[in-house]
């Protein structure tokens, strides 16, 4: 039998269900290939050890395998709120925040009796393509660690990739789940908007963002959709619509599917190597029986400049409330109450996060608000209107995840437009606000590319299915880095 640090969660949740290994040696192996990995890969900003094997010793007293998930190690990205863990959003400004209650997902997780092996890191308030905007430190991919893991989800896929836990849950803005998944070599799923409940995860773009699954395979990312999909009315932009079963969408089957491949995700931008395997992996499901034709969505081009205008709009209002005042840092400056706020937020929030600030102040200002950020919408409507006619001839959309494989550490920090394109081809989906995954579809020097699969709203069963077909006639899924080996220096490690 592989190492367990190796498996899907739902080889684990079989292996468990027959007793063949206990929850308390599931949960060590994950703490303990933390503890070996993780000063080169920091993928976690805060580890759970007591709780894990708290939760664990618990399960195998009781002697029953009482939910698909429990037992499962399960890292949660650190900007959703966990009672009595720490909550920083990898910011300064929130460094020693423990909140008082569990974001909805966590809690359906906890319901499910998972194991938190602990919290990932990410850019700072989920702002950015690499996770070099952390407060705290730069996690490393463990395909090459001189490279990003890709952002803001970086910890989290970091860590499955690592083998550091079996699945982990992210948030997705602009394309923070699928782009590091891409990079990372796992599968990353970002359901429709509305159909994961946002309750508890700390807010950037309230219109943009959602809570997703990163996981080791297709299988895996279905099971964890399961768990913590549905309606929750302490969202008030959560759908209540009725949860199908996912995991009977796993069917290796595409006969008759109707592909599109939009033209404007595979020209200027677009890697050639990187272009290569997307389009060899749109070939297959062409060998398969599905049906592809090639589109135009004139208004992609547009879906940049209109993301960082709505983007850090929202966030400039979402961030106003970290003032020093009720919770999270204070200057420790004797100053009076506008020179503490002031200074207060100069201290905690990094430069990429007060870059946003400022642009979104400005975008909403008495002035520039039909200039800027009314127009930003007006475009975001004709977005999802390309969408909206694509649908009338295709079942899903087949496109890169990432212009690139992922790119040097360092090398597009000076240089934010470079790194802002980082997102050109995940970016228009969450403007759209509908579903899409990333599959690993094979390797350009060593390093992950991620096949797109984008579907129609609340379409995640079709998109599953086609992701699942892709898998189970490949192999690139069932690639792992060799972490042990490697002399690369990362330096530091998990609090």
């Amino acid at each position: 039998m592989a190492e367990l640090q190796e498996l899907t969660a739902h080889h684990l949740m079989d292996l468990l269900a027959r007793r063949e290994v206990s929850y308390t040696d599931l949960a060590k192996a994950s703490l303990d290939t933390i503890e070996r990995v993780d000063s080169q890969v920091r993928a976690f900003v805060t580890v759970t050890p007591e709780r894990a094997l708290s939760v664990a010793a618990a399960l195998d007293a009781a002697k029953a395998h009482p939910s698909p998930l429990a037992g499962i190690p399960i890292a949660i990205k650190d900007n959703m709120c966990t009672r009595g863990i720490p909550t920083t959003c990898s910011s300064k400004i929130l460094r020693n925040w423990v909140p008082p209650y569990n974001a909805t997902v966590v809690e359906r997780l906890l319901q499910q009796q998972v194991v938190i092996s602990g919290k990932t890191n990410l850019d700072e308030f989920a702002m950015g393509s690499s996770t070099e905007n952390s407060g705290f430190f730069t996690t490393h991919n463990p395909w090459d660690l001189t490279r990003v893991p890709g952002g803001s989800s970086g910890g989290s896929a970091a860590a499955v990739a690592a083998g550091e836990v079996a699945a982990a849950l992210g948030s997705d803005t602009g394309g923070s789940i699928r782009q590091p998944a891409s990079f990372c070599g796992v599968v990353g799923l970002k359901p429709t908007y509305g159909r994961v409940s946002r309750y508890g995860l700390v807010a950037f773009a309230s219109s943009l963002d959602q809570i997703g699954p990163i996981t080791r395979d297709v299988t895996d990312a279905a099971i964890v959709l399961q768990a913590i999909a549905g309606h929750d009315p302490r969202d008030s932009t959560s759908v209540p619509l009725p949860v199908p079963d996912y995991t009977k969408s796993l069917v290796a089957n595409v006969k008759g599917l109707r592909i599109g491949k939009p033209r404007e995700y595979f020209g200027e931008g677009i890697d050639a190597p990187v272009r290569q395997m997307v389009e060899r992996a749109i070939d297959l499901m062409v060998s398969l029986g599905a049906q592809c034709e090639e589109i135009s969505m004139p208004h992609t081009q547009y879906a940049l400049p209109v993301y960082y205008l709505i983007a850090p709009s929202e966030c400039s209002s979402n961030l106003a409330r970290y003032d020093g005042v009720k919770y999270g840092l204070r200057t420790a400056q004797d100053v009076d109450m506008i020179a503490m706020m002031e200074k207060s937020r100069d201290e905690g929030f990094g430069p990429e996060v007060k870059r946003r600030i400022m642009l979104g102040t400005y975008a909403l200002s008495a002035g520039y608000y039909d200039a800027y950020y009314l127009k930003a919408q007006k475009v975001r409507t004709l977005i999802k209107r390309d969408f909206d006619r694509a649908w009338e001839q295709f079942d899903v959309l087949l496109t890169p995840t990432s212009p690139t494989v992922a790119f040097e550490i360092g090398a597009r920090v000076a240089d934010p437009l470079r790194m802002y394109a980082a997102d050109l081809c995940t970016i228009p989906v969450n403007l759209a606000g509908l579903p899409a995954i990333s599959v690993p579809c094979g390797f350009v020097d060593g390093l992950p590319v991620g096949l797109q699969v984008i579907g129609k709203p609340f379409a995640e069963e079709t998109v599953l299915q086609v992701a699942y077909t892709y898998e189970q006639h490949t192999e690139w899924h069932k690639r792992r880095p060799n972490l042990e080996g490697s002399t690369a220096a990362a330096g530091g490690g998990a609090k």
